[in-house]
């Protein structure tokens, strides 16, 4: 009898160590489930966080087109007299946004009764690559020289929201 109960007590005696494998599965159920909630949350915070080129981008071609028309009494279309190489378009920052448009107009003056109208730009910046298909809700940025800031995207608050993240 002693030998039969030793038999049956042998492979799960006090003593012995490891995992089964049913704890093993259930551990790697949890760390799936962790894994599923946290890879996306995580995307969509580094693309929220490469919108950061665009902005700082444009607020800082904009505030080179204001230097540039109290110089020159209008504003530029060309990057190279703001400083930056090379022609529309052209990647910004870590190459997750590029300008896409550069325009200006310049001022006219007044004829008879028309009061003319003053030199304006507007600078436009769109995602691109991976941040393109990552962050389709603030896909492009512009800035213009009334200071407006706006966005468009899948979002319909992304005029509003896209600037203040």
């Amino acid at each position: 009898m002693n030998r039969c109960l030793a038999a049956r007590t042998q492979g799960s005696s006090p003593g012995s160590k490891g995992f089964t494998l049913i704890e093993l599965v259930v551990a790697i159920v949890i760390v799936g489930i962790l894994a599923a909630i946290a890879i996306p949350a995580y995307s969509t915070y580094v693309a929220k966080a490469h919108r950061t080129d665009a902005k700082t981008a444009l607020l800082d071609m904009a505030s080179l087109e204001e230097r540039f028309f109290s110089t020159n009494n209008n504003y530029s279309q060309t990057p190279s007299d703001l400083g930056y190489t090379g022609v529309v378009p052209f990647n910004v920052g870590s190459g997750y946004y590029q300008i896409t448009a550069l325009t200006a107009l310049a001022a006219t003056a007044p004829t008879g009764l028309t009061n003319g109208t003053p030199a304006t730009y507007t600078i436009t910046a769109s995602a691109v690559g991976n941040q393109a298909t990552a962050d389709p809700s603030c896909a492009t940025f512009t800035i213009n020289s009334n200071g407006q800031q706006t966005a468009t995207g899948t979002d319909p608050q992304a005029s509003t929201d896209c600037w203040q993240q």
